[in-house]
């Protein structure tokens, strides 16, 4: 069979659509619980409902055996602090990140992440997704429990994060689903929420959709809707020949859910956070080359002459063996390790790193680049767990990495691995690959902020909860995203059991109808959808990066509503699957709407969320010192103040395990 680009050379002409496109067509899907979003968390609250014994139906815009930014697997898993060897509790982890981020996370939503975590993975073994050393491979490690055979990252003695086969685990998920009689709905692009009334604000009841193979309009109705969606990795650069391999996430997240969920009126909290655009291109290929951070966490690194860089405590204590850079020293209750979508730890909870002071010694020439991974001077199974088993498992390195290094003959017991060259700077944190040096200020990637949560992972919207990682306020990675969906699924499927049956408005459904094939009628001269999302992309570096002010977020708000009337309405689909790619530069202009506006309502700026506003330079007042949750009413924003710590205040209990014990199904 011919690519399509030998047979655009062969024959001169593009290929035909090959599946029956059929636009307007409408079809209705009814369930008890509807999952927007068919990754991880979404296939966990799906599976989850089902076993409560409702019906279920999954709207994905992939192909859920392997869709989402989790699809291609997961090494480790954060917050098992339940788990049979851990020395930490849920109370401890949970105060760890909240005081970490001073107060700038949803610490219930970190609390329900530690109490599910270890009975998730539980979940997985049953389903044959291996959690422990079964075949003995890494048996008298350190890292490995020889009773339980579980095996620990990071942290040897506090043992709260599990390394895990999980290449396989999209895949089991799926089939776990089928096997529940889940109705999962592939290829399917979400353009709203339906709401009583069609009005801001009122119950969610389901969705509206639009096949992005065959064009065919959707109508999912629901008593309870589940968003689990990923994130927006495309509103601040649109380069998907650089971005698609220099990123841990999926090239495909759009910001839909967020999307949804503020044209429908659901509160959001610090959209306005986020950091440096270090996973969002301009960097290498993940743990393609030489670091010493997350997966590779231990790793020594070594000059062009064999020079050793130096292991410090988080106390700026020199490490003297390789064995205690994963254990914590004196002044550390525990190290939280890396990846749970926190920004900076405090001291104590940090693990250990490469001296702090390395790009000052690269300067002065006492160490001479470029550097390198140094495998061999760890043990044998430690090599052959952070390079085999580790490598082997983490999403978008089975393949690309493990399998194509160790092809070209790549031998971890003789060889070296480079780390990329590049400025000083890109040695002032240990993963060298994502090194922000590479990329400019403007281009952002949004952090810390996203769907605001009650106890029970609710929104303010009757009938809507959210199950996912990087769009839940507390939520974090991989794991996080397990267990916020099952979490989710189930309370939507406790609510939907007496919850009365949904009565959709037919106006908004003819409304969103028409709406949605507005680029099927264009002229073939408009633009396509990728200079659109080029133009968005644009629109957030130029007036959204980094620095900002009034003035720039108005202009850019402006520019927005102008490309909306003139280019976007204009654009043109030749297929569904360009339709779809439309539909979302619709919801990435949303989300960029929502973090101007989120900006524009905070006064102040704010280090904790990597936020600067020029216009007000002061750092972290503490009249500011609270959350600004953010709402659409009849198309206006409503603002009102939240205490960071309201997870804790009235109507909820003072005490994180009781409310847990409260909510928890």
């Amino acid at each position: 069979m011919s690519t399509w680009h030998e047979y655009v050379q062969k024959t001169g002409k593009m290929p035909e659509w090959p599946y029956a496109v059929n636009y307007g067509k409408m079809n209705e899907i009814v369930s008890d619980v509807l999952v927007i979003g068919g990754g991880v968390a979404g296939l966990q609250a799906a599976i989850n409902a089902a076993k409560m014994g409702v019906t279920v139906a999954v709207l994905e815009r992939g192909h859920a055996k392997r869709s989402g930014s989790g699809g291609a697997g997961v090494d480790h898993w954060h917050g098992a602090v339940t788990n049979p060897c851990s020395k930490v509790t849920p109370t401890m982890y949970t105060n760890a990140c909240h005081d970490s981020m001073q107060g700038w996370t949803g610490a219930h939503v970190r609390y329900i992440i530690t109490k599910e975590s270890w009975d998730t993975l539980l979940d997985w073994e049953k389903m044959g997704i291996q959690i422990r050393d079964v075949k003995d491979e890494f048996k008298g490690a350190p890292f490995r429990d020889d009773t339980t055979k579980l095996m620990f990252a990071y942290d040897y003695k506090s043992r709260h994060v599990i390394r895990v086969w999980g290449w396989n685990i999209k895949p089991k998920l799926y089939e776990e689903a089928r096997r529940l009689g889940v109705n999962i709905q592939n290829r399917m692009m979400p353009t709203s929420l339906l709401t009583i009334g069609g009005k801001q604000g009122t119950r969610v009841i389901g969705a509206t959709a639009v096949n992005t193979h065959t064009g065919e309009f959707y109508v999912f109705k629901s008593k309870a809707t589940v968003i689990a969606t990923g994130g927006a990795g495309r509103l601040f650069t649109f380069e998907p020949e650089v971005t698609a391999s220099g990123s841990m996430a999926d090239m495909n997240s759009a910001g839909v859910g967020q999307a949804l969920g503020w044209k429908a009126g659901a509160e959001f909290v610090c959209m306005e956070g986020g950091g440096p655009g270090r996973l969002a291109g301009h960097a290498y290929a993940p743990y393609s080359m030489a670091n010493a951070h997350n997966t590779y966490h231990g790793t020594p690194i070594v000059d062009a002459e064999g020079k050793e860089v130096p292991w410090m405590d988080p106390f700026g204590n020199e490490l003297k063996t390789v064995d205690d850079r994963f254990l914590p020293q004196n002044g550390q209750p525990f190290m939280l390790g890396e990846g749970i979508g926190i920004g900076p730890y405090l001291q104590q909870f940090r693990t250990n790193e490469l001296t702090r002071n390395l790009v000052e010694l690269i300067r002065k020439g006492e160490f001479k680049l470029p550097l390198y991974a140094d495998f061999t001077r760890l043990s044998e199974l430690e090599r052959r767990c952070i390079f085999g088993m580790m490598v082997g498992n983490e999403g978008k390195t089975r393949i690309a990495i493990y399998d194509t290094m160790t092809k070209a003959g790549f031998d971890p017991d003789k060889d070296l691995f480079q780390a990329p060259v590049t400025a000083p700077e890109g040695y002032a944190h240990s993963n060298f690959w994502a090194t922000g040096v590479n990329t400019p200020s403007s281009i952002r990637s949004l952090g810390g902020g996203g769907f605001l949560t009650d106890w029970d992972l609710k929104t303010n919207l009757e009938g809507l909860y959210i199950g996912a990682g990087g769009n839940l306020y507390g939520g974090g990675c991989h794991g996080e995203s397990h267990t916020t969906g099952r979490y989710a699924g189930k309370h939507a499927a406790a609510y939907a059991k007496t919850a009365p049956e949904p009565d959709a408005d037919k106006n908004q459904i003819d409304k969103e109808r028409e709406s949605a094939y507005n680029a099927t009628r264009q002229s073939k001269e408009g633009n396509g959808w990728k200079e659109i999302n080029a133009a968005i992309a644009r629109i957030m570096r130029d007036y959204c990066g980094r620095y900002k002010n009034a003035t720039t977020l108005n202009l850019g708000l402006r520019l927005f509503n102008e490309l909306k009337s003139t280019e976007l309405a204009s654009a043109y689909a030749s297929n569904p699957h360009e339709l779809g790619r439309l539909l979302e530069c619709q919801s990435l202009i949303s989300v960029g709407e929502l973090v101007m506006k989120a900006s524009l309502e905070r006064k102040a700026s704010n280090s904790i969320l990597d936020f600067i506003r020029l216009d007000y330079p002061e750092m972290n007042p503490p009249e500011w010192n609270k959350l600004l949750p953010m709402r659409q009413e009849n198309d206006k924003v409503k603002v009102r103040d939240l205490s960071l710590d309201f997870h804790l205040n009235a109507p909820y209990a003072a005490d994180y395990e009781e409310n847990y014990q409260k909510h928890t199904i």
